[in-house]
């Protein structure tokens, strides 16, 4: 067989037609996203290698990943061909058939079977972890549902509690809405951007729950902006610097400005307490990011996947959502100096528990065990 980096890239060619919408789109239109993302052709003559789509089905993009590297092989649901990677003329007549026939592809036509239902689900290489990707028949009773699955399948990772518990459903619901509208992930994010500087310019003046709903609200659009962006496919390269740029700035200037917004709130922190707050902060901040690259770098995924452990404590690791919910809860009790000072000890608990980590993976690898993933 061809060596996998060698193998002509397929096309991608949409077989029949489905009037149903998804996301406020087509079922052609999505799939002709998803090849665009990742640089395929998109084509109704493929006369090379090509990856056939019947649209009476939606999946999630992943598919299309899977099988850009597997030659021969097809994805069924309930028997009928989903999605199906074919390389000859005799493969892609057998699979336009079944398709057409709503039927299984014949034993003789030599191609390689995964099936969608099967429980082992396939194996995610750039996330090093098994997951079961969806593939539903895609007709107007289902469109809730798939909705709903291809949503909670937008985001592969591994997150705090609050984006995981508190506002999946507020997020899910605006997503929707944002689609149907036609309000585009860039214009999701300039209007969250707007809000965090108004929350920053509030905690500066000690205007602590003027600041803390209007960081919630933001905090609800930096996840619907991601999952918008998703689940439409129209991710960009400005979009994901825009708002990963703004994810990673704004943090330290919250902290700040609610470090020196406790003066007028009637509870200010003395000069030293005041910059051993915003030093820890500042130090923990950089340094916790600098280990989750190290971890990267050296081991190839990302340090939160690596054990169980490393999952649950992603979910009230010392970042801004989990800091808010110490922020909110001592404000409660009128001291948001008590707050600050508690988000800084977290930081600095937060920062040796990751170094620790690190020191132990890399402890595990010197005396030969292979670092992977728990979710593997």
């Amino acid at each position: 067989m061809t060596p996998k980096d060698a193998q002509p890239r397929p096309a991608v060619t949409p077989v029949g037609s489905n009037p149903t919408l998804l996301w406020g789109m087509t079922n052609e239109e999505r799939v002709r996203r998803i090849a665009a993302s990742r640089d395929l052709a998109f084509t109704d003559q493929p006369t090379g290698p090509t990856i056939l789509v019947n649209l009476r089905f939606a999946f999630d993009p992943v598919w299309i990943a899977h099988l850009t590297g597997r030659p021969g092989t097809l994805v069924s649901r309930n028997g009928v061909p989903a999605l199906a990677h074919v390389t000859n003329a005799a493969e892609r007549e057998a699979v336009l058939a079944a398709m057409q026939a709503q039927a299984p592809v014949p034993l003789d036509a030599g191609m390689d079977e995964i099936r969608a239902e099967a429980e082992e689900g396939i194996f995610n290489e750039a996330l090093r972890k098994r997951e079961q990707p969806f593939v539903e028949l895609l007709v107007p009773e289902a469109v809730p549902g798939i909705e709903r699955a291809s949503y909670t399948g937008a985001y592969k990772g591994v997150t705090d509690l609050l984006t995981k518990y508190l506002w999946p459903e507020w997020a899910f619901a605006l997503t929707r809405i944002a689609a149907r509208l036609g309000i585009t992930p860039n214009q999701v994010t300039a209007a969250g951007s707007v809000l965090c500087i108004i929350a920053t310019i509030a905690f500066w003046h000690g205007w602590f729950w003027t600041g803390l709903a209007t960081g919630l609200v933001f905090m609800v659009f930096d996840t619907v902006d991601g999952k918008l962006a998703r689940c439409t496919i129209t991710s960009s390269k400005l979009g994901n610097a825009w708002d990963h740029g703004v994810d990673l700035v704004h943090p330290p200037f919250w902290w700040w400005a609610w470090a020196a917004g406790c003066a007028d709130y009637g509870r200010p922190l003395t000069d030293q307490m005041f910059w051993l707050v915003i030093g820890t902060m500042l130090f923990g901040y950089v340094a916790q990011r600098l280990i989750e690259g190290a971890f990267i770098v050296r081991f190839g995924m990302h340090i939160h996947v690596w054990e169980r452990f490393d999952s649950w404590f992603r979910l009230i690791t010392a970042r801004r959502n989990p800091n808010m919910v110490i922020l909110f809860f001592l404000l409660l009790v009128q001291r948001p100096d008590w707050g600050i000072i508690g988000v800084a000890a977290w930081t600095a608990i937060s920062l040796v528990v990751h170094l620790v980590r690190l020191f132990q993976a890399m402890w595990v690898a010197r005396h030969g065990e292979r670092i992977t993933s728990w979710l593997a």
